[in-house]
Formats: C-alpha cells, structure tokens, sequence
C-alpha cells in the first residue's frame, strides 16, 4: 500500500482532487466517471453519432439521387477512389468501360486508366432542400465538371443503375429512426406499465404481469409477419413506416415493464417516497419525479440495448417482403433487393453494402449498451 507522504505533491493534490470530487459527485457524474473508462463504449459512441449525422445529413451526403437510374451502368462495380494522377495530386475515378460478354451475353465492366475523371468536394449539384426546408445546391463530394456518361459509384450500382452508397445513405434513416421511435414508444409504455405493476402491487400488478407473460408467449416473428402482411399496399410510405414501427415496438416494451416493476417493488417503501407521500404528493407525481428519475440511467442502458431489436426486426421484415416495401429506401429493403442469383454471384456490392451498415450499427449499439449497463451497476466502483 503506497503512503501518500511518499508520494510528489503534485500527485496527493491530484489523488485529493479527485476524491473529493468522487465524494461529492452527482448521480450522472459517477455515471460519466465509470462510462469514460469503457473505451470500447467511447468508440461505439462515436461511431453511433456519425451513423446519425450521416442519416441526418443524407441529402448532402449522397452524391447522386437514390432513385435516378441509368440503363448503361446496370450492376456497375464500385470505383475504387485515387489521390494522384501522373504524378500530381488529383482525387478521381477510372471511367467504367464496358463490354458484352458473348457467352453470357451480360455487359462487364472495367475501370479505363485512361479517363480519370476528377472528384472533388463540395461541388455544386442540382437544388434540393436539406433536413426537408434548407435549399442547398451543394454535395459533399462528386464529380468535377462532369460530362455526358461520367460515372461515381463508391459501392457499385443496382440492377436499375442506382448508386448503392446513396441508397444505403438514405436507407440510414429509415433503418435508425425507426430504431429510436420504436424504443421510443416501448421506453413510454414500459415505464408507465411496469411502474404502475411495481408501485401499487395486489391485484394491479397479478393483472399486468399475466398480459405481458400472454404477450411473451407469442411467437415473434410469425406475429410481426402476419400483422405486416395485413397492411394494403395502398397505403403511402409514411403511413406503412409509422404502422411497421407500431408492429415492431409491440413486444419490445415487455422487457422494459419488467425490470421498472422489479425496481420499483425494491424502492416503493424507503424512505423518500414515505416523504414523499407525507408531503401530500400524488401517487404519479411519487413515480415520474421520484422514482423513476433514480434510476434513469439503468433506464437509458436497457433502451441502447433494445435500438438494435428494433432495426433487426425492421430488417427482417423488409427482407422477407412483408415490411417496408419500395419506394421506401432502407437497409431491409436494400437486402430484399439483392435476393437473387446474380447479385450473389456476379454483383457482391448489393448484399454487402448494406449488411456492413447493419453489422456496424448493431455492433456498436450493443458495445454502447454494455458500457452504459457496466456505469449504471450501483455496485461498480469508480
């Protein structure tokens, strides 16, 4: 054991510093000091708010329109970026060049060393409105001075010629909002469920805990499928997205009703809610300005764990035909799209594209999840 006598001054200030700013730290300050030691967490973090930012920010983002096609680049590889040409600094693409394939009769493509044809950023592009109501007539990045057959496809090109990385850029939107709205919802009625269940007991909470173990007991995702698959095709996008994220948060509150009812059973009797009561406050007041804010940072864990529940399901539906549908652009779509033959064998791009965007973003959830679970435990020293 070190005798801090021994220790340089400069370090016993530091070491009594930081004790005292332990001793008299708040319940988000502890939160944050054990959060930061995660380092895994931090970088997931990080990740998480690009991939919004970019959801966000997709108009700008993208370079071309999701939806343009162009007959002449169907299923067109990824081009693969350089910095210097002929010795000089100078981001481009290699022109596609393409030739039929008499055997199979498909038109194959290769990059021509001998048009590049320059990248820039910021470049000027056709008018759109950014975050909906923002006129703006500027990209992040794309082609300079492009001419006529002029081609940018980072990840390659669908089987209508549509640019993948645009589609998977705007497919980032759909996929990780209906993540949040449907957390959301089950953070709403989870919370107001299960404290109800926990707070008052008897035969409230026998009532509440019999129809979320009815709930549970029901098969998932045949249930998700046969209430997608009753939704008309008629229906415009915005109605079938705010329909499929009431399908997906149907179930997801269930878990959530539990851990608030068991917290609630273990802190309806101290102290400070008996001050509570005496001070004549009402039994929901008790709930939503006593209770639950004591333990919101377990709250905000669990609901970091349930976001990638939540994209999972969107993306098995959208992939198994019965979700969201075109021309809504999601990842889940984008997977759909790419079941066939071809796209396996001859057109990777399609599958991996998105699957890497699902894979990253569920990954770095559930690291965020783990930190924020690991800084939420009482029992955790700092």
């Amino acid at each position: 054991m070190t005798d801090i006598s021994q220790l340089p001054s400069d370090e016993v200030t530091t070491l009594d510093l930081r004790g005292k700013d332990i001793a008299v730290a708040g319940q988000w300050r502890l939160f944050w000091l054990k959060f930061k030691k995660h380092k895994i967490a931090l970088v997931s973090l990080v990740v998480i708010c690009l991939m919004y930012l970019v959801a966000a920010f997709a108009d700008f983002i993208a370079p071309l329109d999701p939806n343009a096609t162009n007959a002449r680049f169907t299923y067109a590889p990824p081009q693969g970026l350089s910095l210097v040409h002929e010795g000089s600094f100078m981001p481009h693409v290699d022109q596609l060049k393409m030739t039929l394939n008499t055997e199979s009769m498909r038109r194959e493509f290769e990059p021509d060393p001998a048009k590049p044809v320059a990248v820039g950023f910021f470049v000027p592009s056709a008018p759109y409105h950014m975050l909906g109501f923002i006129p703006m007539q500027t990209k992040l990045f794309g082609l300079v001075n492009p001419k006529p057959g002029d081609s940018l496809y980072v990840m390659g090109a669908d089987r209508l010629g549509r640019d993948i990385f645009s589609r998977a850029v705007y497919g980032a939107r759909i996929s990780l909002s209906i993540g949040l709205v449907g957390v959301a919802m089950s953070l709403v009625l989870g919370v107001t469920i299960g404290g109800i269940s926990g707070f008052f007991g008897g035969w409230v909470d026998m009532a509440v805990q019999r129809v979320i173990e009815l709930l549970r007991s029901i098969p998932t995702i045949p249930l998700w499928m046969g209430l997608a698959a009753a939704i008309p095709v008629g229906w415009p996008p915005l109605r079938t997205y705010f329909v499929i994220t009431l399908i997906v948060s149907l179930l997801g509150w269930t878990n959530l009703a539990r851990e608030v009812r068991g917290k609630f059973l273990s802190m309806r009797d101290e102290d400070f809610v008996t001050a509570a009561r005496l001070d004549g406050m009402s039994e929901i007041g008790i709930i939503f300005h006593h209770l639950v804010p004591s333990f919101m940072s377990h709250i905000i864990a669990t609901v970091t764990l349930a976001i990638p529940t939540m994209i999972l399901a969107e993306t098995a539906l959208s992939f198994l035909g019965v979700g969201l549908q075109p021309p809504i652009i999601s990842w889940g779509v984008l997977l759909q799209e790419a079941q066939n033959i071809r796209a396996v064998a001859q057109a990777p791009w399609l599958l991996f594209t998105p699957a890497a965007a699902i894979v990253i973003a569920v990954l770095s959830l559930n690291f965020l999840g783990d930190g924020l679970r690991d800084a939420a435990d009482p029992y955790e020293t700092v």
